[in-house]
């Protein structure tokens, strides 16, 4: 049943909770409502005012003969009863504070015996620690307040009641002096914590830091100190607060390091937060900013690769601004630039060991040294040119040996070598292959201008477009050639020092150009089929691979008209001009005419050689041979 406190009631006998069940003639003479006492509640008077009204138009019960209205009266008289009693009971407790012993303990309760005429209970959230674990056991001896007796029989009892009375002077007299007390979070609530600071008070989440926290879980267990900001005993409320001795510790600190602060000097911090950019290192009630450029004097990819939160540094100061207490720090300023003397520790040409940090698309970092870190940069790894990205031979922590290229201080630069502790396959090239030498090797690659050839493990040769047909004028090498494949080639030339290898396929027949020249001369008479024309003339080819031009004045018949040239006609044509270094070869069409008509007139003077031939016997030969 619910408890209906009343502060203004005064003391009054309660009813007895044995009811005698009345009779008709007692409840008819009990006309007077006000017999009963219901001040102490004005429920229970409405209750007996609306029985009593009710029997003044009695219905008797057809079996037992009995008013409605009596039991209703009844019932209502039994249940004001049973409330009076437990009213009774809180004032005749009165919170007072008796010891008691557990008998039991259950899923819900803790049964204890404090020597009355029934059993309490003691709610078992009262009584668990952080764990949920109870802190007593059968046997044990408690102070608890009696609440009231429940209806059901038994008692309510309190444990954090009887905390409270016992702990609530302490309590007030740190509230008064605001001094802290030491507390254990128990657990979270909406909007906090709870912590035992010998009763249960509430800690705000935003009391709890001096910047908000997001994850409340993590203090559960653990022991703070708190300051007391709000009590009320009536209620039994208590609030606390840490922030506040956070924030007058962090005060107090700050105030003693600006004392001491200033540009130069070296103090010693914690790190509270890591970002990107930097670290913010706590000095003492006063955070500086520790950026990422003056962490190292090598390359960082981010501050916790050298520190984490809460470790503790030595700093020294850079920048000071006193007007927004703002302070810059530096970690790498504590020690010496080791680039001062990177010459002399690092002399080009000296073996060096480091280790990998990094691989990226032109190369890998190298660290040889705290602060100090090279580049090996691609075209430095191998002698072979086939290697597509620097990741195929080194990965991030590899330890390798390189060669000292180069070393720049001024630009913080180290540029280092690999393939040079390799030996060189271009040196002595032009012993193995020399000029003119017949080799083998397999297509590589193929460009506009020509296509490469390996011949052997980092050692690739170009053969030129002009070189791959004597015959065949060739745009694309993938007209005659295909990658993969397997080939012949001849030496045309080496440069080590460029690491330049020329080759060439065509060279391996004998060149056409050289044997028509060795067999014709200027004033031959070829065979020719026109191949192409052009404003100029036409393009007539008179052997194999060989081709000559006729020029639009020398494509002229015997009578010295044009003659029309077109592709595929064939024709006798006469070698006028030979060009052996520039490879071209001049033809005539016309000189063939006039070679013919020679002929004709020597052919025609030789019949009539013993008579005299006149003009006017020539012209009639040559028009009746037309």
């Amino acid at each position: 049943m619910a408890d209906v406190p009343n502060p203004t009631y005064s003391e009054s006998t309660p009813l007895t909770t044995e009811l005698e069940t009345p009779t008709l003639e007692t409840a008819a003479t009990e006309q007077d409502a006000q017999s009963i006492e219901t001040t102490h509640n004005p429920e229970a008077a409405e209750v007996v005012h609306t029985a009593t009204a009710q029997t003044s138009s009695p219905a008797l019960d057809e079996n037992t003969g009995e008013s409605d209205d009596f039991t209703d009266f009844a019932a209502a008289l039994e249940s004001f009863d049973r409330e009076q009693a437990a009213e009774a009971a809180a004032l005749q407790f009165d919170d007072n504070i008796v010891t008691g012993t557990v008998v039991k303990l259950t899923d819900k309760d803790v049964i204890v015996d404090v020597g009355l005429k029934s059993e309490g209970r003691i709610p078992l959230e009262q009584v668990t620690d952080v764990n949920g674990v109870s802190k007593l056991n059968p046997g044990d001896s408690v102070e608890v307040v009696v609440e009231r007796e429940e209806a059901e029989g038994g008692y309510l009892l309190s444990y954090e009641k009887a905390l409270r009375h016992r702990v609530w002077d302490v309590i007030e007299k740190a509230a008064n002096d605001k001094t802290p007390v030491l507390g254990t979070v128990l657990g979270r609530v909406k909007g906090g914590v709870t912590v035992d600071v010998g009763i249960k008070a509430f800690l705000p989440g935003s009391q709890l830091e001096i910047r908000p926290v997001r994850n409340l879980d993590a203090y559960i267990g653990t022991q703070i100190q708190v300051r007391i900001i709000k009590l009320n005993k009536k209620r039994g409320n208590v609030v606390v607060s840490r922030k506040e001795l956070l924030e007058e510790e962090q005060n107090a600190k700050r105030g003693e390091t600006l004392e001491h602060l200033e540009e130069g000097s070296i103090l010693t911090g914690v790190v509270k937060n890591l970002t990107d950019y930097g670290a913010f290192v706590d000095m003492g009630g006063i955070d500086g900013l520790l950026h990422i450029t003056d962490m190292s004097w090598g390359r960082l990819t981010h501050p916790r690769d050298l520190v984490n939160v809460g470790d503790e540094i030595q700093v020294k100061v850079l920048k000071f601004d006193k007007d927004k207490q703002r302070v810059s720090l530096g970690f790498k300023q504590l020690t010496p630039d080791p680039w001062l003397d990177a010459v002399e520790r690092y002399p080009v040409g000296a073996r060096v060991r480091g280790r990998v940090l990094s691989v990226t698309d032109y190369g890998a970092f190298v660290e040889l040294e705290q602060g100090i870190e090279g580049l090996v940069h691609v075209s430095e790894m191998t002698w072979s040119k086939r290697m597509k990205h620097p990741s195929k031979m080194l990965k991030p922590g590899d330890e390798v040996e390189t060669i000292v290229i180069s070393v720049n201080p001024n630009d913080r630069r180290i540029s280092l070598g690999m393939k040079q502790l390799l030996e060189n396959p271009w040196e002595n090239l032009s012993e193995r292959y020399p000029t003119g030498a017949v080799v083998e090797g397999r297509v590589r690659n193929l460009t506009d201008f020509g296509a490469f050839i390996e011949i052997e493990d980092g050692i690739d040769g170009l053969v030129h477009v002009s070189n791959l047909s004597w015959t065949k004028r060739v745009k694309h090498p993938s007209e005659v050639l295909k990658k993969g494949e397997k080939l012949r080639a001849v030496v045309l030339g080496v440069e080590p020092e460029n690491r330049r290898l020329s080759l060439g396929i065509k060279q391996l027949e004998p060149d056409v150009w050289e044997t028509f020249f060795a067999q014709h001369r200027a004033g031959d008479v070829v065979h020719g089929k026109v191949l192409r024309t052009a404003q100029f003339g036409a393009f007539v080819e008179i052997a194999e691979g060989v081709e000559g031009l006729c020029h639009i004045s020398e494509a002229t018949d015997a009578t010295g008209s044009p003659a029309a040239l077109e592709a595929g006609q064939e024709h006798e044509f006469k070698i006028i001009k030979m060009n052996p270094e520039e490879k071209k070869v001049g033809l005539s069409l016309r000189a063939i005419g006039e070679e013919g008509s020679r002929a004709d007139v020597e052919a025609y003077k030789a019949p009539v050689s013993s008579s005299t031939t006149t003009l006017g016997d020539l012209m009639n030969w040559k028009r009746d041979s037309n």
